[in-house]
């Protein structure tokens, strides 16, 4: 089965609802004359054969008082193929943008606007993914391109109702979530990177 990082841009809307139009505004050089940063599907085909891409991905998690993390919130979601999924949520970095707005636009993308998520002034990664489009080099696979993915554990605190390709939000304890069972639902090595958040906050045991 091909394995892919999620890639919502494409399905993102415009401030008037409507999704964007790759073809709109298009000058000799490409693009659209509105975002000059965003790629017609050529150009990211293109980027993508010659460039590693930026991503950030977050493994939302929700916890007590003290801060501890008490459940943890994997993503159902539906493939362009149609295949049914687990992961987490993940996206592009785009040009000129913050990796920290970055994350927050992710996270609304796919949880809603009413998740609420607690973002540092200068989020810091617990690790760094390398996804490669050729199995076996790393933990990681994504068979367009190479992706090198800023991993967070982001805390939300309102509720999740999940957007675009994502289906659902299931809570999961801990232990759930790094379980072998879940493992075998996740796409590209993510179970991986999920075991490494837990243990990032000392609730993997």
């Amino acid at each position: 089965m091909a394995v892919r990082t999620p890639d919502p841009d494409p399905n993102e809307r415009d401030d008037d609802g409507a999704r964007p139009d790759p073809l709109r505004g298009l000058g000799s050089l490409g693009g659209d004359a509105a975002n000059p940063a965003w790629l017609t599907d050529v150009e990211l085909a293109e980027a993508r054969r010659r460039l590693p891409m930026l991503y950030v991905e977050a493994v939302p998690v929700r916890t007590d008082g003290i801060g501890t993390v008490t459940e943890v919130g994997i993503l159902l979601r539906a493939t362009p193929v149609g295949e049914i999924t687990r992961t987490i949520v993940s996206g592009r970095v785009r040009y000129g943008e913050p990796v920290r707005d970055a994350l927050f636009r992710h996270l609304e993308n796919d949880l809603g606007p009413m998740a609420f998520p607690l973002l540092p002034p200068q989020p810091v990664p617990f690790t760094v993914a390398e996804y490669f489009p050729i199995p076996g080099v790393s933990a990681f696979h994504d068979d367009r391109q190479h992706a090198v993915s800023l991993a967070f554990v982001v805390p939300v605190t309102g509720t999740c109702e999940p957007r675009q390709d994502a289906l659902e939000v299931t809570w999961m304890s801990p232990e759930e979530a790094a379980s072998e069972s879940l493992a075998a639902e996740m796409e590209g090595g993510r179970s991986t990177l999920v075991r490494l958040a837990l243990a990032s906050v000392g609730a993997l045991r």
